[in-house]
């Protein structure tokens, strides 16, 4: 069933936009319901994290619209868009003269929430670190896991009901990669929360993602399920990503 704008709690309609002379996007369309994880995967250049970036406003469109909970972007204002949407950068986007508690307060204190405090300590519970021994710690104190299960309990401190996240993953070693994205969809599908996520690991996409959207030089070449995905891919560029990622076999 097709969903109106309105149903969508993201949406981009035939988003264009350029950088230069190089046009990142070219007519997307893209649409997240409520509750879902959808995976922007490609290689480098595909356009995906142009996308995720268009969704929080860090980059406005060109042409076409980006619609939150049905409301266009651009009615929206900037700052308080990007404190109501979880934001997970590549590289984590920690501060490192702050505490842990201090860097997942971030986003309750900027609204000026009251127990900003508490919230941080649920947050950094719900992800699996004890607030009592990671809570005064720094992000040079960390491991690689431990610093990016942090950059989800500040993403989650305010329980967005929206969740952006860029390659959060990537820099992680295999077994640690693998926990981070077990607790990730356990906490996702805890809390409900609809989320973005940009990858160019088609098996994570795969893992993670309810929704794949396969995205080629700044366009969409299919969206579909993981299944369906898998089953029927439309385009010979498809096929041969599922091959090499050996989603599929020849």
């Amino acid at each position: 069933m097709q969903l109106s704008p309105a149903q969508d709690a993201l949406r981009a309609e035939q988003v264009t936009k350029r950088f230069g002379a190089t046009t990142a996007l070219d007519g997307v369309t893209v649409a997240v319901e409520h509750g879902q994880c959808v995976a922007l995967v490609g290689e480098s250049g595909s356009g995906k994290t142009t996308l995720l970036r268009c969704f929080n406003r860090l980059v406005d469109p060109d042409t076409g619209r980006i619609l939150i909970e049905g409301t266009p972007a651009v009615d929206l204002d900037p700052i308080a868009l990007r404190r109501r949407i979880g934001y997970i950068p590549q590289d984590g986007g920690l501060l490192p003269h702050w505490t842990v508690q201090r860097n997942v307060e971030l986003v309750p204190r900027l609204r000026q929430v009251h127990n900003a405090g508490d919230l941080a300590i649920q947050a950094l519970e719900l992800v699996g670190l004890d607030p009592g021994l990671f809570a005064e710690r720094r992000p040079s104190q960390l491991s690689g896991g431990q610093r990016q299960r942090v950059a989800v309990a500040r993403a989650l401190a305010i329980r967005p009901d929206l969740i952006l996240l860029d390659e959060p993953f990537g820099a992680l070693d295999a077994i640690t990669r693998a926990d981070v994205q077990a607790s990730f969809a356990r906490i996702r599908q805890e809390l409900g929360i609809t989320a973005v996520l940009v990858t160019h690991d088609l098996r994570e996409a795969f893992l993670l993602g309810d929704q794949v959207v396969v995205m080629r030089q700044g366009r969409v070449e299919q969206s579909a399920t993981p299944a369906h995905l898998r089953n029927a891919p439309e385009t010979d560029y498809v096929r041969q990503l599922l091959l090499r990622a050996g989603v599929i076999e020849a």
